[in-house]
């Protein structure tokens, strides 16, 4: 595999920007004249619309801009990626970003894609989900599994820890997870209790699933929020369609140029940057004050900056909050919530719940009845995960 001295940025075919790689592995980022007439800010706070060499200033994202961070796998697809070089007689050491963004492709989450690009040549074959379970566990255990190729060509570009797959259902596009090490064998059906109750607190959540499973209670799946079907022109969400829209996404940690495996938010910068990224849109304000509460009464505490996540609407030419995704039970090896609430990230309740709501203007009266019904719905609902 060559070494990529520069990339080209692409947006629904459009050319967005170049890519070069600079001295010291820093990669630096340029607008396209075309973009620069017609497009949008890919990353409104790091990448501003203006004609400009643009150099990042941390190493977070390997020297990359957040906003392209987001399109490499980690986790569970990293350690698939790193398998498969080591299998193709590759080290994965000597990758540059701009190699393993060039492997991603067309094929990364959100709407961004790369070229030219570096490919692993698959042949799709089905599948059965208790076996990838099993070979899953083969690759976390460091053992050999003859499943390597169908594992990377499903997951090989998934962000998040958890082993899981990417695929079409119904010519719907889904993410189906498998349990990991600290994982119990029926974390699935956990997480799919865990959904429900989210939407029960009326959280915003795309369609959800258990998958059958003969070995356990099922495997978690969810509907990408980063696609669409395209019917006559019009993007749609119903099965129908036959064109998939891809949809621009940014997490915080991308946003916010931010190490997402420390602590490194409290909840009012997340309120403070929903307000400030969609305009002062009052749902997705609420919405977020929502999410808080649940990930506290919820015991989720794996609340990182990546698990917060903003998509762009051409429509509307603005930015707005994606649908919730990860909650569930989780705890961190320092045992607080990565995110703070009110500057407290070991045992926050309703005080903290409330000082961050009133901050970001809410009314008092709103967010005690948000509170006090999350409280009982999570207690009633989740009571024998808690």
């Amino acid at each position: 595999m060559k070494e990529n001295g520069t990339l080209q940025v692409l947006y629904d075919g459009k050319v967005v920007g170049k890519l070069a790689l600079m001295a010291g592995r820093k990669i630096a980022f340029e607008y396209s004249e075309e973009w620069l007439e017609t497009g949008f800010s890919i990353s409104p706070f790091s990448l501003p619309l203006k004609e400009q060499v643009f150099i990042p200033t941390k190493e977070y994202f390997g020297g990359l801009f957040g906003v392209f961070g987001d399109s490499l796998p980690d986790g569970w697809g990293n350690l698939l990626l790193n398998r498969m070089l080591w299998k193709k007689g590759m080290k994965p050491e000597e990758m540059t970003m701009l190699n393993r963004l060039a492997i991603v492709g067309q094929s990364g989450m959100g709407a961004l894609a790369y070229r030219p690009e570096e490919h692993f040549s698959f042949e799709p074959q089905g599948y059965d989900l208790d076996d990838l379970a099993l070979q899953c566990q083969k690759i976390l255990n460091t053992e050999y599994s003859e499943k390597l190729d169908e594992l990377y060509l499903l997951g090989g570009t998934s962000g998040g820890a958890r082993p899981k797959i990417m695929t079409e259902i119904d010519r719907e596009d889904w993410i189906i997870k498998f349990p990991a090490h600290v994982d119990g064998q029926d974390a699935g059906e956990m997480e799919y209790e865990y959904a429900l109750c989210a939407k029960a607190c009326g959280i915003d959540m795309t369609e959800v699933r258990l998958f059958p499973s003969k070995k356990c209670k099922g495997y978690f799946g969810i509907k990408r929020f980063d696609r669409e079907r395209i019917v006559d022109g019009i993007e749609t969400k119903v099965k129908a369609g036959n064109k998939k829209k891809r949809i621009h996404m940014l997490t915080a940690a991308a946003l916010l140029e931010l190490d997402f495996e420390q602590p490194s938010l409290d909840y009012h910068s997340l309120m403070k940057l929903t307000k400030i990224l969609t305009r002062d849109n009052e749902d997705d304000v609420r919405e977020m004050f929502r999410r808080m509460c649940f990930n506290v009464f919820a015991h989720n505490r794996d609340d990182h900056s990546k698990n917060f996540t903003y998509l762009y609407d051409e429509m509307k030419k603005g930015w707005r909050l994606s649908p919730a995704y990860d909650l569930t039970f989780s705890n961190t090896y320092y045992g607080e919530h990565t995110t703070m609430v009110d500057g407290n990230g070991r045992n926050p309740g309703k005080n903290e719940l409330l000082a961050v709501g009133l901050q970001a203007g809410l009314e008092k009266s709103w967010c005690e009845e948000v509170i006090e019904k999350m409280k009982n719905t999570v207690e009633e609902r989740l009571e024998k995960y808690l």
